[in-house]
């Protein structure tokens, strides 16, 4: 309500600038006293309120009922015709007044004699006609436009709302699926280790069900919840794997998408884990300013070397779609790999 009784007050202001543009812009004889009666004249305010109507008549009608409906044919058709209506009405005003209403004519329009008539269509009226039809056709058109692309960002940031939550809920069915297999794995031999277990889970469950709708989480939160992972996959270790994870730089006062690192250290432990090899996993964190440096290191071992080169798990492909969504242009993210090693590194502008 509030906004239309602004735009009320600004279309009244700027039709009243509009019609006291002859006062300002237009000489007057040096004998006609300065009064609205001369200056207001039947055929001024009638001939005003003729665009005025033309002007909302062309904005809120053909336009959107011709224009936009691409029956331009149709549209230019109707604006010719009202232009060649507008462009005559001078003189049928003229003829009216001499013939019929006798009006007398105002000094301020001029001395014209009565036997010299108007031409059949008035340039001034033919001008501002065309003045009124840019305006109204203009400003129609680059309000659509912003409707438009304010609808369009709309539906955009929708999907992409959509398909992050859809993301993301990929991710945790499939950390809970193999998060549960090694608790298993501990309870089928009774170990002692299975309880600790059911507590890492429970703090990391945590963790996912209440920030996983966030669209960012403290730094200090995510890798708090990547360490609390890592512990949880030492208790089913052997010692042939040795897991190194270091955080460097400032993080507090960072902020992340939750669980963007878990496809990637997930990978590691599933692929990067032989309890007949050594198998040492890197994990670096490192913050230089606005930059975040995440470098995640492991082995490559025989049972794994039969997998496709390309073969980095749904994960890691979700991963790299939420990375895409969320910092596009702001990231780095390179994925290589040898015959003995398999390296992830990625760069995130976090600014």
């Amino acid at each position: 309500m509030k906004k239309k009784v602004v735009q009320f007050i600004i279309n009244l202001a700027a039709w009243m600038c509009f019609m006291l543009l002859p006062v300002v812009f237009f000489s007057r004889p040096k004998d006609v006293s300065f009064f609205p009666d001369q200056i207001f004249t039947l055929y001024f305010v009638s001939s005003n309120l003729f665009f005025i109507a033309f002007y909302y008549f062309n904005a809120y009608f053909l336009i959107p009922k011709l224009l936009v409906q691409k029956k331009l044919l149709t549209y230019i058709f109707v604006i010719f015709l009202l232009l060649i209506l507008f462009g005559m009405y001078p003189r049928f005003y003229d003829y009216l007044s001499d013939n019929y209403f006798k009006i007398p004519r105002s000094p301020w329009h001029g001395t014209r004699p009565k036997n010299v008539e108007r031409p059949l269509l008035s340039p001034g009226s033919i001008s501002i006609f065309l003045l009124i039809f840019a305006i109204s056709t203009g400003i129609k058109v680059v309000g659509q436009w912003f409707q438009s692309e304010n609808r369009n960002k709309e539906i955009e940031n929708e999907k992409l709302t959509t398909e992050l939550f859809f993301l993301k809920s990929q991710i945790n069915p499939h950390f809970l699926f193999n998060t549960l297999n090694n608790i298993y794995s501990l309870a089928a031999v009774q170990s002692e280790k299975t309880a600790e277990a059911v507590m890492k889970l429970s703090s990391i469950m945590r963790y996912v069900l209440t920030e996983v709708k966030n669209d960012c989480v403290p730094l200090e939160k995510e890798i708090l919840f990547i360490t609390h992972y890592i512990e949880l996959q030492k208790l089913r270790l052997t010692d042939k794997t040795k897991v190194d994870f270091t955080v460097t730089g400032e993080t507090f006062g960072k902020q992340i998408s939750p669980l963007l690192f878990l496809p990637f250290v997930e990978n590691a432990f599933k692929y990067g884990i032989s309890t007949r090899e050594l198998s040492p996993v890197i994990i670096l964190l490192e913050i230089k300013n606005t930059d975040l440096y995440f470098t995640v290191k492991n082995n490559k071992h025989t049972s794994t070397l039969i997998k496709p080169a390309n073969n980095t798990g749904i994960g890691i492909e979700n991963a790299r779609r939420r990375l895409e969504l969320l910092y596009k242009n702001r990231y780095q993210l390179d994925i290589t790999e040898d015959l003995t090693t398999f390296t992830v590194n990625l760069n995130i502008n976090m600014q």
